[in-house]
């Protein structure tokens, strides 16, 4: 019999937890109001609720506030190369394509899994929307973590995405804060 190295043991112990966690998760989607609800939610973290904002937020807040929609903008374009390079170099299939458990509750928008980059981008518009306008946050992070929860829930991310996609989008977020 042969032993795993511990690294390679660690790595396969927590692919198992990600698919299990993820398994979990998407049974939640077997209830059509909470399928509707998150793929809702899903399509809305598409782009179409950050893009409606980034517009409306100078009509709300007046002309100051356009250097906020600037930023969010710029931090969106950073996010979609990010995140795209990212997933071609990875090639992670996603979670309904490993499991006959877990059943897609959407069409995904590309076939990969690694990094979200709903939650990427819905991390990041939240930060600096909320940095620049403190008073987006009760509007703003609600939405971020449905996001985040849609993922999972639908079947189209594991957890371990999920993550990578806040870390790399509060990451972007901090980079563009920055400069």
């Amino acid at each position: 019999m042969q032993r795993l190295h511990p690294e390679t043991a660690f790595i396969e112990w927590i692919s198992l937890q990600d698919l299990q966690i993820t398994r979990a998760c998407n049974r939640l989607c077997r209830a059509r109001p909470v399928r509707r609800f998150f793929a809702l939610v899903s399509r809305l973290g598409d782009g179409l609720w950050w893009y409606a904002l980034i517009l409306a937020i100078p009509f709300l807040y007046g002309p100051a506030a356009l250097g906020v929609s600037l930023r969010m903008a710029i931090t969106g374009a950073l996010g979609l190369l990010v995140y795209k390079w990212i997933k071609a170099r990875t090639a992670r299939p996603r979670p309904f394509t490993r499991s006959h458990q877990i059943a897609p509750g959407t069409a995904p928008l590309d076939q990969f899994s690694f990094p979200s980059g709903h939650t990427l981008h819905a991390t990041a518009f939240t930060l600096v929307a909320v940095a620049g306008l403190p008073g987006l946050f009760w509007l703003t992070v609600p939405f971020a973590v449905a996001v985040a929860l849609s993922r999972l829930v639908l079947g189209l991310h594991y957890p371990s995405d999920v993550l990578a996609g806040a870390a790399l989008g509060a990451a972007l977020a901090g980079l563009v804060l920055v400069f």
